[in-house]
């Protein structure tokens, strides 16, 4: 049963969605639903807007208050209330509202004002009365960049009407910035979660225990290590590693046995732990106090108070665990599972953590970077203005407003500068990351779709580790296993699936108290050796023990059924590990989970008439979640469950049932047809290019002014489509074109992949493109004057200026031609006005005027003015197509459609294609994409080949394409009996011909092209320059030079190396062998050490040979020349 329910007209087909479902309910239209509410960069939104309405006040509510530290009580400044205003901007006073597309225009930053509510007292007080408190409401505190089609965008929910009249297109989906008229996004950014236990070998194969504590006011890492014998911690606040006992004695468990005790029964335990034992023994430290001690002289910053080591302890250490009372137990026992959790290790009885595995992973969205610039800024801003209250107040007298004191600039200049360098240094949270945030790659519309979907690593590239770069199962339905990029970046780099969503912080306070109601005992009413008790389970909630249960699995059970009665939130996360008797309990934010379809005893709780329902328009996706239909499981969860693939594929067991296979795949991998056909690193290949192939980029593409845009004259949707690409709207904004192909072998100009094109074709506008380019110029403002128009004079006759306006700016319509005018202008200098002009590049091709902007710089208010350039540009030998089965290759010639090989019916092939292409790549995907698309041109259907998609009906089966093909007359395989073009006699073969989608690919000969003669030089190499851009000229390196000699060329070596690069004349002294120098005009001859010129000859070299020779000497090493008659 195929699913056709889209026509080919885009309707949906009414009439199908009514028919019954006969088989397993068709649960695809979740996706869609799915997609609609979460759209394809949700995880960026929901990031942003948890900032927007919760961290940001969590933020000032925790730095609420400046007091002066001079008159604390009668000069402060309270901060009630915050909220983030609707984009605009002031201009003279006057407040404008702001959208995106003006602020892409005129290079502004599309940002909101942080409005706040305060109190404060400037402590002019009558002698006798409370000094009075003012109040200001709608205080602008500085201007946070706002991320388009968040909750505090104008784009908010808007329909497409609306949008249109913004100037927006529909299908972009928004997450990033525009920042002085960039689109910036900040990239999801990879880490090790926090607050979790990791055992691990450390790089002297000990094992270890390390934990990275994270607060809101401290990060610290923890590490508990087994050397050998000894158990030691090693904490930055100390300066050598510390024995463990003394850490548990200076925590106040003086009892050696009471630790023992809480290990376990088991007397391994023990006898692992009797050397830290005897240490503390042997430095004679029996109590608290001792330990605490011991541990003072320890300290790296030496405290004058007493407790400097308790404090370390109590703040420091395990930072995450909250000391109540003063009482350290609770860090105790969260040591004593540490240490019990490496002794289980070494003892083989648990496995090592893997660092790599997904579930002990988190991603650092968006609204967790602006928040943790926010709070910096935000704290400077107030350390700020309490440095400038005192300063104001130690010189005393006259009167001062303290809330004139708050500098809006320092947050709203800080949150730009981040974005636009994309450099995260933040010194109060030990944070250096460089390239957080990436201008949006805006070559193709999945180009910049599978840009946001993009997770940068913690690693550094250039580390040749293996590990990180594996595909790891776990992976499967949170990553994208085909999408990352070839070369260094390969593995690290990875993108999101497409149903993969990221979770936001959630409140823990409601779920402790929550497992208290459950039955889950406290800590602090068990004893030691309850701790390890085999028969109650350990309950963790984000890595902090809470407490014990009884009976773990019925625990569970209860918490997952209130989940889905939705009494707790959707995305927290519970599962049990049998072997470290253990519960998770997770809400923390930056964990990946993936929706799926609850299943009791393998019958799935989604039945066709919810189905109906939703077709119908009277469900959404949101209340299957609800009502426990649907459940979002994350990695570790999954481990917890047995997940089906399909309906028909469960049993008893079965607790979960996938909503469709095919979405274990990213935005990029669904555009290809039948990827499970292929073999797996073409699949790769065509991801990275897929975001090369050029095509429409946005419906308001033609009103964009970037500073290059690629576009395809004539996009086409493929034929053969996936469900994917109706998902993400592909189908609207193509990115190539159907072509008729033939597989044969024609002309020799097909060899390793290059491709006979047909002139006639070409002529039609296959393959033709646009590109469009930017040129930029302003008029300044001096402190003397501005610069003026300049209008060209008409008498002029020179061709060069034809193409200026009246206002000495070119013309829209008008042809720029190398070394042409385009802009003039007159620039005050010295009290006069001086002419200057722009000159069209030299080496650029003819292009032309497409339209002419100005805008003020907001800033300087000087006048911009950006021309876009126009160039059609048909393909030409050397330009590079790619089909999506990562099957690339150049155009090798263009050939007359007269000679092009003809069918029966006359159709002749655009495009002919060598069939050596196949065999070793193994597309098998490729050509059932022939089959399809040809069945589909036949009969006038779209047909679709997502991954995985026969058993349920999203991708057609190869018999019912051949069905097809037979009901209109062509063989069954797809073949046709061709002709030949130049003698009209039938080929020898039958030629395997049909429709498929090419995409153009930005690498254009065009682009690329590049010869030299004669050119500049570097200035002090006296080489020739190397690059394109700077006319550079081709080197022959030390390979090429290796074959020349190979080959006995020995002129040519010298000709390349020498002559043709930079020969100089030296004058070397024979009797000393150094370089002396020569007077061309008395033509005298002079050394410097012999301090005459008798004997000084002239000898040609290679000038950067005698550079060499000099900075040489410079550090004192004196190279001789020794001179010998030719």
């Amino acid at each position: 049963m195929v699913c056709d329910n889209h026509q080919h007209t885009g309707e949906v087909n009414k009439q199908f969605l009514t028919a019954p479902v006969k088989t397993a309910v068709d649960k695809y239209q979740l996706v869609p639903e799915f997609l609609k509410v979460r759209g394809l960069v949700k995880e960026h939104l929901d990031s942003f807007n948890y900032f927007v309405t919760t961290g940001i006040k969590k933020i000032v509510a925790a730095n609420s208050t400046i007091n002066s530290g001079i008159n604390p009580t009668n000069v402060y400044l309270r901060y009630e209330d915050v909220r983030i205003g609707l984009p605009s901007e002031v201009v003279d006073g006057v407040t404008e509202s702001l959208n995106p597309q003006t602020c892409r225009l005129s290079d502004i930053t599309y940002a909101a004002p942080i409005l706040v509510n305060i109190k404060y007292c400037n402590g002019n007080a009558i002698k006798g009365q409370k000094p009075v408190e003012y109040k200001k409401s709608n205080v602008v505190i500085g201007r946070l960049p706002i991320m388009l089609r968040s909750c505090r965008c104008i784009l908010y929910e808007k329909d497409e009407v609306a949008l249109e009249n913004l100037g927006e297109c529909p299908l972009d989906p928004g997450g990033y910035f525009v920042v002085n008229g960039n689109e910036k996004v900040l990239l999801i950014q990879e880490q090790l979660s926090k607050n979790r236990i990791i055992i691990e070998r450390d790089k002297n194969k000990f094992i270890q225990a390390s934990i990275m504590s994270s607060t809101e006011a401290s990060k610290i890492k923890t590490t508990i290590t087994m050397e050998r014998e000894n158990i030691v911690l090693f904490l930055s606040s100390f300066t050598t590693k510390v024995p463990i006992m003394v850490v548990f004695k200076a925590m106040g468990m003086e009892s050696d046995q009471e630790v023992v005790q809480m290990l376990g029964r088991d007397p391994i335990y023990a006898t692992l732990l009797m050397p830290s034992i005897e240490e503390c023994s042997k430095n004679g430290i029996y109590t608290q106090y001792q330990a605490l001690e011991f541990l003072e002289k320890k300290l790296r910053w030496q405290s004058d108070k007493e407790s400097g080591a308790l404090r370390i302890l109590r703040h420091v250490f395990l930072s995450n665990i909250q000391v109540h009372d003063n009482s350290l137990r609770p860090k105790c026992i969260f040591v004593a599972v540490m240490i019990r959790r490496m002794m289980d290790a070494f003892l083989n009885k648990v496995a090592l953590d893997d660092k790599d595995y997904v579930g002990n992973k988190r991603l650092e969205l968006s609204g967790q970077l602006i928040s943790y610039m926010f709070e910096d800024l935000f704290k400077t801003t107030n350390s700020k203005a309490r440095e400038s209250i005192d300063k104001k107040l130690s010189k005393g007298g006259g009167r001062f407003d303290i809330s004139q004191e708050i500098v809006a600039s320092y947050i709203t200049e800080g949150l730009v500068r981040a974005l636009s360098t994309g450099n995260w240094d933040i010194k109060r949270f030990k944070m250096h990351k460089k390239g957080v945030s990436q201008v949006l790659n805006r070559l193709s519309f999945i180009g910049a779709v599978g840009f946001m979907t993009k997770i940068q690593p913690q690693f550094e590239k250039s580390m040749k580790v293996s590990g990180p770069r594996a595909l790891q199962p776990s992976q499967w339905g949170m990553l994208c296993p085909c999408d990352t990029p070839e070369g260094e970046g390969c593995g690290l780099v990875k993108n999101l699936a497409l149903m993969a969503h990221v979770t936001t912080d959630e409140d823990e306070g409601p779920i402790a108290t929550l497992c208290r109601v459950l039955g889950v005992l406290g800590m602090e009413q068990l004893s030691g050796e309850d701790l390890h008790n085999p028969s109650s389970y350990l309950i963790l909630l984000n890595g902090s023990i809470i407490g014990k249960h009884n009976r773990a699995q019925k625990f569970v059970t209860v918490m997952r059924k209130l989940r889905r009665a939705g009494k707790i939130g959707e995305f927290v996360s519970i599962h049990i590990d049998e072997k470290q008797l253990c519960v998770y309990i997770a809400s923390d934010g930056g964990r990946i989970c993936r929706p799926l379809v609850i299943a009791d005893k393998g019958v799935s709780r989604i039945k066709e008439y919810h189905m109906r329902q939703l077709k119908d328009g009277t469900r959404s996706f949101a209340s299957f979640s609800q009502e426990g239909l649907i459940e979002y499981l994350d990695v570790h969860e999954e481990n917890n469950a047995l997940i089906a693939l399909y309906e028909g594929e469960t049993t008893e067991e079965t607790t979960h049932i996938e909503i469709d296979p095919f979405t274990i795949l990213g935005v990029c991998a669904g555009l290809i047809p039948f990827p499970h056909h292929n073999q797996s690193p073409r699949n790769t290949y065509q991801c990275a290019m897929g975001k090369q192939a050029m095509g429409s980029i946005a419906y308001n593409q033609l009103s964009r002014m970037d500073t290059l845009l690629y576009l395809l004259v004539y996009p086409q949707r493929p034929l053969l489509t996936t469900r994917t690409i109706e998902l993400v709207g592909f189908d609207k904004l193509g990115a190539g074109q159907n072509a008729t192909v033939a597989v044969m072998s024609y002309s020799g100009y097909d060899i390793e992949d290059a491709i006979v094109m047909n002139k006639s074709s070409l002529d039609r506008g296959f393959g033709r493109c646009i590109v469009m380019k930017r040129l930029t110029t302003t008029f300044q403002k001096y402190k003397n004057g501005q610069d003026q128009f300049c209008r060209p004079s008409r008498t002029d006759l020179d061709p060069k200026k034809q193409i200026l306006d009246n206002d000495g700016i070119a013309t829209p319509g008008g042809i720029l031609r190398p070394h042409d005018t385009y802009f003039t202008k007159y620039v005050p200098v010295s009290g006069q006005f001086e002419f200057r002009q722009q000159r069209y590049d030299a080496r650029a091709e003819e292009a032309v005027v497409d339209r002419v902007a100005l805008c003020t710089d907001k800033k300087n208010s000087c006048l911009k003015v950006k021309i876009m350039t126009r160039q059609t540009r048909r393909p030409e030998v050397g330009d590079k197509f790619s089909s999506r089965h990562g099957q690339k290759g150049v155009c090798g010639t263009i050939i007359q459609q007269e000679d092009f090989p003809f069918s029966e019916r006359g159709i002749c092939p655009d495009l002919i294609m060598n069939p050596h292409g196949f065999p070793s790549r193994m597309t098998v995907g490729k050509m059932i994409e022939l089959l399809g698309s040809k069945a589909g041109v036949a009969c006038g259907k779209f047909h679709y080949g997502s991954a995985f998609g026969e058993p349920s009906g999203h991708a057609h089966k190869v018999e019912a394409m051949s069905e097809t093909l037979v009901k209109h007359g062509f063989c069954y395989s797809g073949k046709d009996f061709l002709y030949s073009g130049i003698t009209g006699t039938p080929l020898q073969a039958y030629i395997f011909m049909g429709p498929i989608y090419y995409q153009k690919l930005k690498h254009m000969v065009a682009d690329k092209m590049h010869a030299r003669g004669m050119g500049p030089r570097e200035m002090i190499s006296r080489q020739p320059t190397e690059g394109r851009s700077r006319n550079g000229g081709l080197r022959i390196g030390e390979m090429e030079r290796d074959c020349m000699i190979a080959y006995g060329a020995a002129n040519l070596t010298y000709e390349r190396l020498m002559l043709s690069s930079d020969p100089f004349e030296a004058q070397v002294c024979r009797k000393c062998g150094l370089l002396g120098y020569i007077n061309h005009q008395s033509k005298t001859k002079f050394c410097s050490k012999c301090k005459n010129g008798d004997n000084i000859s002239s000898m040609r070299l290679p000038y950067s040979c005698k550079l060499l020779f000099q900075e040489l000497q410079s550090m004192n090493i004196v190279p001789l020349v020794t001179l010998a008659d030719a």
